[in-house]
């Protein structure tokens, strides 16, 4: 009996969990079926405004002096005086005394000099009484007509009357001389470099110092070409007496931890295009920079590197967009009015580091009332359905039911169809 019930155990198990196996399937509960409704990502839109855009091309340069000079003497001597303004940084008057050589060996020249004019015109008034004398011993000799010029002694009364001419020459040059061991300013400006001082002994050629005139300073400002067709270039023609009108320059350097402000303006536009650039460069001129100013700001400094911002033509009918909305390739994302997104390349005319600006009439280009997406999205597709607020308002044509909009991923509808 023991036998046959073990061999019935296994059957009797298998024939019991098959029966349970049909009775769950068979038995199983209905399943409820869910909607998933798409989640929105919440925007940022503004709409689009034909505006005018007053055109400011930004450049920068360097301080450079309008005059630069070398001062070197013309006669030798020993340096003996030294003016105080005759130091890096000092400023001095235009004919004010900056460095005086030994005068001596040069007011020796002129009192030489002065002898020999004196003994020249002795030599002159002997030879003129000669001449006289032998006019008279012809006319006595009873001889008629002219005598010839050696009877007349005129070869010797006008060699007499050379040797005065040079030695009055002589004085001049004396004269002259000694006037130059007194060394004077070619204009009102500054020492930039002084390379002389009292006891050296300076010859012709000999570098005394290095001084600029200060009346204005000029900055090389390069110009992209794409950019300086907006501006007013102060072109010169050779058919033309005057140049084109200047354009107004603002420029901006840091002293002493203060942004200083200089207004200036275009005077002329350099004959060649930078080498290594290929750009054209402009020059402003910024008018007595070295003036005491209200604000206390120190005076401009030569190398010292400034940004300009150059004034141009105001463009009129464009739309000003934000960096921030600018997607690479100058692809823009509009808002539908059905809350959809839609893409959208354009041709900006002008750029800046924080906007673009856009031609509203022209063939790539969105039309006015359209919306901007400010909001930066990872991966937008035309068509996807978007929560936006719109110039600060919420805008109306979510889905029924839809849950609160995920601020940090886009979902995409089904029928959305992402970049490739």
């Amino acid at each position: 009996m023991a036998k046959i019930i073990r061999a019935l155990l296994p059957l009797i198990i298998l024939a019991a969990c098959g029966w349970i196996g049909w009775w769950l399937i068979t038995h199983k509960p209905e399943l409820k079926a869910m909607e998933t409704r798409p989640v929105l990502v919440s925007v940022e839109g503004i709409t689009l405004k034909k505006t005018s855009y007053p055109v400011r091309v930004a450049s920068q340069g360097a301080v450079q002096p309008r005059t630069r000079s070398t001062l070197l003497p013309e006669v030798a001597g020993m340096i003996v005086e030294v003016s105080h303004s005759f130091r890096p940084g000092g400023f001095f008057e235009k004919g004010e005394v900056l460095v005086k050589l030994d005068p001596v060996d040069y007011e020796t020249g002129v009192t030489v000099a002065k002898a020999a004019v004196a003994l020249a015109k002795v030599t002159v008034a002997e030879e003129e009484a000669k001449a006289e004398q032998a006019l008279e011993n012809w006319k006595a000799l009873g001889r008629q007509g002219t005598p010839g010029e050696l009877v007349a002694r005129a070869p010797q009364v006008a060699r007499a009357r050379a040797d005065l001419a040079a030695a009055e020459a002589r004085v001049v040059k004396a004269e002259r001389d000694a006037q130059r061991t007194v060394i004077r300013a070619p204009y009102a400006g500054q020492v930039l470099e002084q390379s002389a001082d009292v006891g050296q002994y300076v010859t012709p050629g000999t570098t005394l110092g290095k001084v600029f005139a200060t009346d204005f300073v000029e900055v090389r400002l390069p110009l992209p070409e794409r950019e300086s067709q907006h501006v007013q270039l102060p072109e010169r023609y050779r058919d033309a007496t005057e140049a084109l009108p200047a354009a107004n320059v603002k420029l901006r350097t840091t002293a002493a931890g203060k942004t200083v402000t200089w207004n200036g303006r275009l005077v002329r536009v350099e004959s060649a295009l930078d080498a290594e650039t290929r750009q054209t460069t402009a020059v402003a001129q910024i008018d007595n920079p070295f003036a005491k100013r209200a604000d206390g700001a120190p005076p401009l400094k030569i190398g010292q590197f400034i940004e300009a911002e150059i004034e141009g033509a105001a463009l009129n009918d464009v739309f000003i967009i934000s960096r921030a909305a600018v997607r690479a390739g100058d692809e823009i994302i509009l808002i539908t009015p059905q809350n959809t997104l839609k893409r959208m390349f354009v041709e900006p005319i002008f750029g800046t580091e924080k906007h673009i600006v856009v031609s509203a009439n022209a063939a790539k280009a969105p039309k006015e009332g359209d919306v901007l997406c400010l909001t930066p999205i990872p991966f937008p597709a035309d068509g996807a359905r978007v929560s936006p607020v719109i110039d600060g308002q919420p805008a109306g044509g979510k889905l029924a039911g839809d849950k609160a909009p995920d601020k940090k991923s886009a979902m995409l509808t089904p029928e959305a169809k992402p970049l490739p």
